[in-house]
This record gives structure tokens, C-alpha cells and sequence, in this order.
């Protein structure tokens, strides 16, 4: 879906990659979540941010596509199959929509590109919110969102050699007995992600220019990835507020 922008204000587009692939959890972003396709949890979010311009997902798959026009969004392009394999590089899709979106007649150039990855339902409009205004308030490439580590690779977390023998990933040159003793570490979410296109199309990754970050709450970072990930998001949905989703009947 695209909504009218005010002319001087950047166009923010946000693309939402939904391969027909999944194999954790096979045909995991169109499974049934709290009663609506997972994807449908992502473009509800992405309607409802006030500065998200155009809501376009970006999958290989016809009956995915299908879904998510029905839940609201554009499926202008299918994704090549060479760009939706287990071992595609998320980043290279990211590049082939930009590159759709901005070949397509009349089309009005992408200031800001955000993705919200189907697999973190549980996201807030003001999460995405946060990135977007982090990203436009400059010195940043691109914005990451990320939740407090559940473990600390300077206190809790270790590497087995080939005896079984246990190591500290960071070892430190004095006995550690705390959390409160080693620096604060986050784990990256698939909450969101914000970004200039010109980055993209320039550099090999995210962690090839200067990154910011968003700290989100982690009841709202879960990222579903396996079956037991998906249980756990039913239960939390149930606390979650009810996203006003338009559906294209």
C-alpha cells in the first residue's frame, strides 16, 4: 500500500521479504498466528507508522503474495529464485527491491528504506518509529534494533575445545563474578531495520558503515525461528494490543 507524502517530506519506504522457502517451520511466514497469518503481523505494523510512505513485500512465492495483498501491502515484483534459496544473502534482496521499486515508471525515489522482518510479530509501532527517527536525526548509515543479551560473552558464555574443555568466548585477566562487572552487551533483533538506499547499493553489509541502535523492550524482540519459538509467540499475542489491520477483500 502507498499513501499520499507531503512533497518535502522524505519518502520512506518500507519492505517487508517473505521467501516461500522456510524450512524451521515450513511456509513459516503465512502460518496462523493468534488468527492471522504471520506476515500480517508486520504489514499491520507498517500501515499504522505514521511516517512509513508505501508498504511493499517482496517474496518469490504467488500464494505468499496473495496473502499479503489481501492483509494490505503491494506485491508490485516477484523475487528471483536465485534470491530466495537458504543461502541467499538477505542483503542482495534488499538491493533487487530497491532496484525494482525505483526501475518502475514515474517511480518516486526512495529516501529511506526499512524492513520488518515477518518473524518478530511482536513489534510495536514506536519501535519502528524509533529507527526512523534515529536514522533521519543523521550520523548514522543504518539502524539496527537490539534487546539486553540474555548472556554475556565476558561472564557466561564459552567455547568447548575438541576434549570437551570449557573456555570464556572473552576471557578476562581477572576473576569475574558478576554480570555487573562486565560490560553491557545486546543481541540484534529482527525487530526492524532502517537504512538509506544509497548504502545499500554501495556497501557489502550492515556493519560496513556506522550503525545505530534501538533498544527494544524484549518482550517485543522475539524473533520465531522454530516451532517451540512459535508457541511462545501465541502466548505472548494473547497480551499483545490488537493491531488494526485493513484487509484488501
Amino acid at each position: 500500500m502507498s499513501r499520499p507524502s507531503a512533497p518535502n517530506r522524505p519518502h520512506r519506504v518500507c519492505v517487508i521479504f517473505a521467501r516461500g522457502g522456510s524450512r524451521g517451520i515450513p511456509r513459516k511466514n503465512i502460518v496462523p498466528l493468534a488468527g492471522r497469518p504471520l506476515i500480517a503481523w508486520s504489514i499491520g505494523i507498517a500501515l499504522r507508522c505514521p511516517s512509513i510512505d508505501r508498504v511493499v513485500v517482496s517474496t518469490d512465492d504467488e500464494e505468499i503474495a496473495e496473502v499479503a495483498r489481501h492483509w494490505g501491502a503491494e506485491v508490485p515484483f516477484l523475487r528471483p529464485p536465485d534470491l530466495a534459496g537458504d543461502r541467499s544473502p538477505e542483503w542482495l534482496a534488499w538491493r533487487h527491491a530497491i532496484e525494482a521499486l525505483q526501475a518502475a515508471p514515474g517511480a518516486r525515489p526512495i529516501d529511506v528504506f526499512c524492513t520488518l522482518p515477518a518473524t518478530s510479530p511482536l513489534r510495536a509501532v514506536e519501535d519502528v518509529e524509533a529507527c526512523l527517527s534515529k536514522l533521519d536525526s543523521g550520523g548514522f548509515d543504518v539502524i539496527i534494533t537490539v534487546r539486553d543479551a540474555a548472556r554475556s560473552p565476558f561472564y557466561n558464555m564459552v567455547t568447548l575445545d575438541d576434549d570437551g574443555g570449557a573456555k570464556l568466548v572473552i576471557p578476562s585477566d581477572q576473576p569475574l563474578y558478576r554480570r555487573q562487572d562486565v560490560p553491557t552487551v545486546y543481541d540484534i533483533t529482527t525487530v526492524a531495520y532502517a537504512a538509506k538506499p544509497d548504502f545499500i547499493m554501495t556497501q557489502s553489509g550492515l556493519f560496513a558503515g556506522r550503525v545505530g541502535a534501538v533498544v527494544v523492550p524484549v518482550e517485543r524482540a522475539l524473533d520465531i525461528d522454530t516451532p517451540y519459538d512459535l508457541r511462545i509467540a501465541e502466548a505472548l499475542a494473547a497480551d499483545a494490543p490488537l493491531l488494526a489491520m485493513e484487509a484488501s477483500r
